[in-house]
């Protein structure tokens, strides 16, 4: 029986912690007492219950609450509560309207929290508008109309604008247009001298031309960093078209070697072909002297008067062809 009792006893002062822990849990009463010593007017049950059923963490509220009133920032629950429930981090927005505030700032809670809804963080740009950021552009390779290429490294100083955060360009596209102004300046440019004599010349170039309109950032000064000599653009491009035009010409001897060598084989062939009829021809000589021979139409004498006049044809290109080769050449 005892146990029994005692048993009951236990399971009450269980029931008892668990009621008192969910009576806690969602009648947050320690940061009630908190808000109201800190200065913050919170109603227990409508507001801070109200968040538990709202699936809003009450102490994310609350704390950020008395940060911004210890600053010195009027801030509401609900609109916390709006911003929580939107996706927003509010305790980047509240830190943001501090550091706002205390650098006299015009920074409104619905600004904030535009911004922080819309990606960025709103901490930070507060930060860089008060103390500008650089960044330092990737090497730019351009070439001068004297064809030597220069390639320049600048470091831009930048300011958030607050006013075109939302809707605003980024570093990127600051970057984008930075080098692009270096490569056109420098195209412009006679010599590379002129460039690096005067390397101030492009930041001033660059600067005047309003590079950060439709971005979140406004450009202090563009400063160049560095200038190298890169290679001779201009040489490269005429040997490379020196080389070409070589190609095509070798080509076009090539083809003249070619139709040349083709005529060739066509007018040996031609002579061969008219040498074949002369052999054939002389062939025909002998059996044209035996039918005159059985017709009669041709003597012994006239055969042999025909064989003087072959010998002294024969010795007479004999001798030509001696004189020929014992002449002088020119």
């Amino acid at each position: 029986m005892e146990s029994l009792l005692s048993g009951a006893g236990l399971l009450i002062i269980l029931i008892i912690l668990l009621g008192l822990i969910l009576f806690l849990y969602f009648i947050p009463v320690g940061l009630w007492v908190t808000a109201f010593f800190s200065g913050v007017r919170l109603k227990l049950v409508r507001d801070l219950v109200g968040m538990r059923l709202r699936k809003v963490p009450p102490a994310l509220v609350v704390r950020t609450m008395i940060t911004g009133h210890k600053a010195g920032l009027m801030l509401q629950a609900p609109q916390l509560e709006a911003h929580y429930l939107a996706g927003g981090e509010v305790r980047k927005v509240v830190n943001a309207l501090i550091s706002a505030d205390k650098a006299n700032i015009d920074l409104s809670f619905e600004q904030a929290a535009a911004i922080d809804l819309a990606g960025r963080d709103v901490y930070e740009a507060v930060q860089v508008s008060v103390n500008p950021k650089v960044i330092e552009t990737p090497p730019v390779s351009a070439v001068a109309k004297d064809g030597i290429q220069l390639r320049a490294v600048s470091r831009v100083t930048l300011r958030a604008n607050i006013d075109r955060l939302v809707g605003g360009a980024g570093e990127e596209t600051i970057i984008a247009r930075v080098g692009e102004g270096i490569v056109s300046t420098i195209g412009s440019a006679n010599s590379y001298k002129e460039v690096l004599e005067n390397p101030d010349s492009i930041s001033k170039v660059v600067l005047a031309k309003g590079l950060d309109s439709g971005t979140a950032f406004e450009i202090l000064s563009i400063d160049i960093a560095d200038v190298d000599v890169g290679e001779n653009i201009g040489a490269l491009l005429q040997a490379n078209q020196a080389e070409a035009d070589l190609q095509v010409a070798r080509a076009k001897a090539e083809e003249r070697r070619a139709a040349a060598v083709a005529r060739e084989q066509e007018m040996r062939a031609a002579v061969e072909e008219q040498r074949a009829r002369v052999v054939s021809a002389e062939a025909e000589v002998p059996k044209a002297i035996a039918d005159a021979f059985r017709e009669g139409k041709l003597g012994v004498m006239d055969y042999y008067q025909f064989r003087n006049i072959q010998a002294d044809t024969g010795m007479r290109e004999a001798i030509g062809r001696d004189e020929d080769s014992d002449a002088p050449a020119e």
